[in-house]
């Protein structure tokens, strides 16, 4: 059993990844910023922590962390305001990292997407401001002292699973957030994934080989 804690417990994936732990017997802490949305996290099995982490500092976000096996960032500003795109999907990110290394959790695991890091995105595209964070974040993270692995899904759908995923695709594809949850479930139990970036859609490689690396 592993103590888990998810940023951005009440996202769409977070939740079905919060299900997945639970139910293989894991501890999770699931941090929102709307108390409102405690009983969904309850529900998926998890313990709603309420707090803000654009606010907190890192020693405030290390207190939270503390005596956890593995981070997971799945938050996201969701877009629309590039001052908080900035704020939350870069310079937040960043500060949870430094809190994993001052607390002393080794794991840490990114939710990102296919074509981070990508500094391609032109100046007049509304994309680019998340490109930069999302870059500045997994690169950061890559350079961290911590167990880090990166996950880059394709254009994320509510179909149903399948368990399998293409990880080799050389370019961003669909795949279901149940998916992309059972890859972040399926990562915080394999230590072969650390160090790794690991871009997907959905395939046909079953999700735990694909991991391995197999």
């Amino acid at each position: 059993m592993a103590d888990i804690v998810i940023i951005g417990g009440h996202g769409k994936v977070a939740l079905k990844l919060e299900r997945l732990l639970a139910e293989r017997g894991d501890r999770v802490d699931a941090i929102i910023r709307n108390p409102e949305h405690a009983g969904d996290i309850e529900a998926a099995g998890a313990n709603p922590v309420v707090a803000d982490i654009e606010l907190l500092d890192v020693d405030g976000l290390a207190e939270l962390f503390a005596g956890h096996d593995a981070v997971v960032w799945s938050a996201g500003a969701g877009g629309g305001n590039p001052a908080r795109t900035i704020a939350v999907d870069r310079d937040a990110a960043i500060r949870t990292m430094a809190a994993a290394e001052r607390a002393g959790v080794p794991r840490y695991v990114m939710v990102s997407y296919f074509d981070s890091p990508d500094r391609s995105v032109p100046d007049d595209n509304p994309f680019r401001h998340y490109a930069e964070a999302k870059a500045d974040a997994d690169e950061h993270l890559a350079t961290s002292s911590l167990d880090w692995t990166i996950l880059g899904p394709g254009r994320l759908t509510d179909d149903p699973g399948t368990g399998t995923i293409d990880a080799e695709a050389a370019e961003s594809g669909a795949v279901s957030r149940d998916d992309v949850a059972a890859v972040a479930a399926a990562v915080l139990g394999d230590d072969r994934s650390i160090g790794r970036t690991i871009r997907f859609t959905a395939g046909d490689t079953p999700i735990a080989e694909a991991v391995a690396g197999a």
